[in-house]
């Protein structure tokens, strides 16, 4: 049997009351994460500039988060998806190498404005396309990553289009079709990190997986080994002997990777292979109340696949600030916190920040500092110009799998603090509490309602007035 059948069939056997409650409990976190971030994200330049270049977008059903406009689909998959990457602030996944909600859930958030869905069969697609994407990944990491996809895209239009195709209710042979679709709909290359089309690439994937389950609903067809073909997605992206595809099925929902690894939810808005080293620094800078004129030097050790894209010493602009793990460090002991406003505007010039970077150095970790399967880890050595000589050292930062979960109030307080950016107070309030009772929703159009609808009726009682 083709693995793209093999797969649908896995796919349309699971049914809500077959979840552990801990997927659901995962999966309400993560949608929870993604409308924040999302939200936050909305007010960046990325996803404005999105939709600008797609001209005049018909109205639909669909809500564009933060932006009080509904369109179709299609439109408000990729613009929504762009402004959930728009601040490398979305969820992460050990077994991913990447983000995994931001690919699903801008196509399922469309797909349910369009046609209505419970929340139990909203988050029975997610955690689908969820557990997808991340068997898939499982099947061809880390020489996938290694070799320069962006795997949150390359692999994320799978999670897209099952989690669509569940969605949908397609068939068997329709779902295999999908996803079959979304391996010639796969992109995006890392040497597009730190600049706007890093978060295209998940408004791109998001979009395509979304239109692959479309295209199969409409009767499109597909080769039907996309995968294991001799040209096909295997062998294209990663190349023969650089993969295990037979680790999909023998993994396959044991356990759910939305409950283990889990989702890695993120304290700093900036790329995630920062943050083990951020965890160490601030607990430094904290205890040791250090200040930027009274270090030396300090030195920093990561993995050595995460240093490759983060080892920035002079960025240029607020993206490229966010992958600069010199940067963060330097911004982490100036103000001993990181937050949104470190990567915006001007902020990566900041001259007491700069006058710090010279002084950070980095390098790869060894064995003898970390095992060599812990991928996360980061070693932390402040000297100061006393003399003394500070040490921290982080297994894997806060909030990266669920063995290690962020507090339920930070997970809150992230929400709030993203969310006010496009939102009022009151619709805060109420989209939390909506969140918190997803899989008792009868129609999970009831969040972007109250995303969209108190501005539009805003406008609605200005015409009024007007006229």
């Amino acid at each position: 049997m083709a693995l793209a059948l093999d797969l649908a069939k896995r796919i349309n056997s699971l049914s809500f009351n077959e979840l552990p409650n801990e997927a659901i409990h995962w999966a309400k976190i993560g949608v929870l994460d993604y409308l924040g971030v999302t939200l936050a994200g909305s007010r960046e330049p990325a996803p404005r500039l999105a939709l600008e270049a797609l001209g005049t977008p018909a109205a639909g059903a669909a809500a564009l988060f933060g932006m009080d406009r509904r369109v179709g689909a299609l439109d408000a998959a990729v613009v929504n998806g762009t402004a959930s990457h728009a601040l490398d602030f979305d969820d992460c996944n050990n077994t991913f190498g990447g983000h995994p909600s931001a690919p699903i859930l801008p196509a399922l958030f469309a797909l349910a404005d369009e046609a209505g869905a419970s929340g139990r069969d909203f988050l029975t697609a997610y955690v689908t396309g969820f557990e997808v994407e991340t068997k898939i990944a499982l099947a061809v990491h880390f020489h996938h990553y290694m070799k320069g996809w962006h795997p949150t895209a390359t692999l994320g239009v799978f999670g897209s289009a099952a989690a669509c195709a569940k969605l949908m209710g397609l068939d068997d042979e329709r779902t295999a079709t999908a996803l079959a679709i979304a391996a010639s709909m796969a992109s995006g290359v890392k040497s597009n990190f730190g600049t706007m089309v890093k978060p295209l690439h998940v408004g791109h994937c998001t979009r395509n997986g979304l239109y692959a389950a479309q295209l199969a609903r409409a009767g499109f067809t597909a080769g039907p080994e996309a995968f294991e073909h001799k040209q096909g997605f295997f062998n294209v992206f990663n190349g023969e002997g650089t993969y295990d595809a037979s680790r999909i099925l023998t993994r396959w929902a044991d356990p759910f990777d939305i409950v283990s690894p889990g989702i890695a939810i993120k304290q700093y808005p900036c790329c995630g292979s920062t943050h083990p080293a951020l965890d160490a620094i601030l607990q430094l800078a904290r205890w040791h109340k250090l200040t930027p004129g009274g270090i030396e030097r300090i030195d920093a050790w990561i993995h050595a696949r995460r240093l490759e894209h983060t080892n920035r010493p002079d960025p240029r602009s607020e993206l490229d600030a966010k992958f600069s793990l010199q940067y963060c460090l330097a911004r982490a002991v100036t103000d001993r916190k990181i937050m949104l406003e470190h990567f915006e505007g001007d902020a990566h010039r900041d001259a007491a920040v700069r006058q710090l970077l010279s002084r950070v150095h980095v390098a790869p970790y060894t064995t003898e500092q970390f095992p060599a399967d812990n991928h996360f880890g980061a070693e932390v050595h402040v000297r100061t110009t006393s003399g003394e000589t500070f040490t921290a050292k982080v297994d894997q930062p806060l909030g990266r799998t669920s063995a290690n979960p962020l507090s339920p109030e930070l997970l809150k307080e992230k929400f709030e603090n993203c969310s006010l950016r496009a939102l009022r107070s009151e619709q805060v309030t109420q989209l939390y509490a909506a969140t918190q009772r997803f899989e008792e929703l009868a129609d999970a159009r009831e969040l972007s309602a109250i995303i969209v609808a108190p501005a539009q009726r805003a406008r609605r009682r200005a015409r009024v007035a007007h006229a």
